[in-house]
């Protein structure tokens, strides 16, 4: 009988680090393990936790299974980027304030298990391909939509970088070039509309006219308590100014994969990250915008669809792009 080996996967956010451990076949995350990210740590104290969690995930691994250490193959990570991925370093990641550090070394010397390094969007776009919602897919565009948005390109069945590692920064493609400002600095970068800070922002600004709203309820009347979900969640009743505010998302990132339709041609877009709770709402008129303004064969031939692994897409994907260099 063949000896099952394991692989731990690792997706770091501004907010949570996600830990878990999958089989090489991946059949399924065996073991996850989520804890806060606490970026007001050093680089150096977030990398102690992130392996402190890789070896509380391995112990609990070994429990459930009856493994052995030696039955793990190393660690995938998830980073936000920009990236060196060949010299392993996070170069910018702004929510933590890293600056050139060297976490997948970093990683295989706290724990003694080699590491690999990847975008995080590049992460979650691989692992719905892998074993989620993309499955089966040639040409794949992954959109992650949270904190902010990020991509993930698959062409011709293999992850595309670019020439510098930043390719699929589709959140920071202009929808109006004299619209909001983004925090990249650009004005009307899809982020700055359809991200889930951008969405609760539209959704404060159209209650400023003082139109009732289960909004306002539901936020217990603190504004500032309006997210992303809250709006999904309200539209969801019926309520008018939340169905408008998830419309209008709809528009904004339906302009967005109109784009990419048209230059990548894909057969799958997959949409991960909390906007797939948001349902029909949003698919329906998101792909109606879709078909109005994309070429209706890059339209034909393309599944628009949410993501199925919610937040372990991340680290599905950090395993298979460990499994992707270094191949049992």
């Amino acid at each position: 009988m063949t000896t099952l080996r394991y692989v731990i996967g690792v997706d770091l956010g501004g907010t949570k680090i996600s830990v878990g451990s999958m089989p090489t076949d991946g059949s399924a995350v065996l073991v996850h393990h989520l804890e806060p990210t606490l970026a007001e740590d050093s680089a150096d104290g977030v990398t102690s936790r992130i392996a402190a969690a890789i070896e509380k995930v391995i112990a609990q691994t070994i429990t459930l299974t009856g493994a052995t250490r030696a039955d793990f193959l190393g660690v995938g990570l998830g980073a936000p980027g920009p990236l060196d991925r060949e010299k392993g370093l996070v170069i910018v990641a702004p929510n933590l304030g890293w600056q050139n550090y060297p976490l997948r070394d970093k990683i295989t010397e706290l724990t003694g298990l080699p590491a690999t390094l990847d975008n995080d969007a590049n992460c979650a776009t691989v692992g719905e391909w892998w074993i989620g919602a993309a499955k089966g897919g040639r040409n794949v565009v992954g959109v992650t939509i949270g904190t902010g948005i990020g991509g993930g390109l698959i062409f011709d069945g293999k992850l595309y970088h670019g020439s510098s590692d930043v390719a699929g920064e589709i959140g920071h493609t202009t929808i109006d070039p004299t619209g909001r400002r983004c925090k990249c600095g650009n004005y009307g970068c899809l982020e700055a509309y359809a991200s889930g800070p951008a969405i609760a922002v539209r959704a404060r600004e159209a209650l400023e006219g003082g139109e009732p709203s289960a909004l306002l309820v539901m936020a217990g009347g603190d504004l500032s308590r309006i997210t992303a979900q809250t709006v999904y969640e309200c539209a969801k009743t019926g309520d008018r100014i939340a169905s408008e505010v998830v419309r209008e998302t709809a528009r904004f990132i339906g302009t967005g994969i109109a784009n990419l339709l048209n230059v990548f041609n894909p057969d799958v877009v997959v949409l991960a990250g909390g906007v797939a709770q948001a349902g029909e709402d949003l698919f329906g008129p998101l792909r109606a915008e879709v078909k109005r303004r994309a070429f209706k064969p890059a339209v034909d031939a393309c599944r628009i669809v949410a993501g199925t692994l919610g937040g372990q897409a991340g680290l599905v994907g950090a395993v298979s792009t460990f499994l992707s260099q270094h191949p049992e």
